[in-house]
């Protein structure tokens, strides 16, 4: 199997095992002890991450909540921790798949390619107007130019660009952006922040009173 994987795992014994076992099945791996190493090798473009919850200092949830402001890069958790609370914290924060240990190099691999195989079938790329998102480098776009967009702001485009001309009301774009319902000049920040980067014409459309919409035609700001 050809993959690029990052594995970020504190205890040495396992990580040597788990290393050696990859490489064997054709894998290039990137070995790092703790969290801050193993996000500056997010660098690298792993195509898969093996991150360990229990790692000292920054938790592996933490870990992963750092990914995903950089990286749709799919995460597979391994952890000691066979508690449903773990395992569905780990999913809301973004990981894509979870194994308790322990387990086995064939199921590890098992897992790896199926995820695999699901980045594979998505989106990469999404485009409205002369915008376009890249979701593997988490580039935003204009007319080939790279413009300056926050994790925030990434998010917000990609809900809109799932709904093209649809009115979105701004309770649901605050908790698909932020989880929960948040202060509404937060969401007017973050739009105005959008539109200064997106430049003209805008694209984003104010719906006084509901929510806002992505159109083409979006002149008011």
């Amino acid at each position: 199997m050809k993959a690029r994987v990052l594995l970020i795992e504190d205890d040495a014994a396992v990580r040597a095992s788990l290393a050696l076992g990859l490489r064997l099945e054709g894998c290039e791996v990137l070995e790092a002890t703790d969290g801050t190493q193993g996000l500056a090798l997010l660098d690298a473009l792993p195509d898969v991450v093996l991150l360990d919850i229990v790692l000292p200092g920054m938790d592996g949830f933490g870990v992963l909540e750092r990914i995903r402001m950089r990286s749709v890069v799919p995460v597979l958790m391994l952890t000691a921790l066979d508690e449903v609370q773990a395992k569905v914290r780990g999913l809301k924060t973004g990981a894509d798949d979870y194994v308790v240990k322990p387990y086995s190099l064939s199921e590890i691999l098992a897992r790896i390619e199926a995820l695999l195989r699901r980045s594979k079938t998505e989106v990469v790329r999404s485009q409205f107007a002369d915008v376009v998102l890249d979701f593997l480098t988490l580039e935003v776009r204009r007319a080939g130019q790279i413009l300056e967009v926050t994790p925030k702001g990434f998010r917000l485009l990609q809900v809109l660009f799932e709904h093209p001309q649809r009115v979105l009301a701004r309770e649901s774009l605050m908790r698909a952006v932020w989880g929960e319902e948040v202060d509404p000049n937060t969401l007017d920040a973050l739009v105005a922040g959008l539109r200064r980067s997106l430049g003209a014409p805008n694209l984003i459309q104010t719906i006084r009173g509901v929510g806002y919409a992505l159109r083409s035609n979006g002149a008011n700001a």
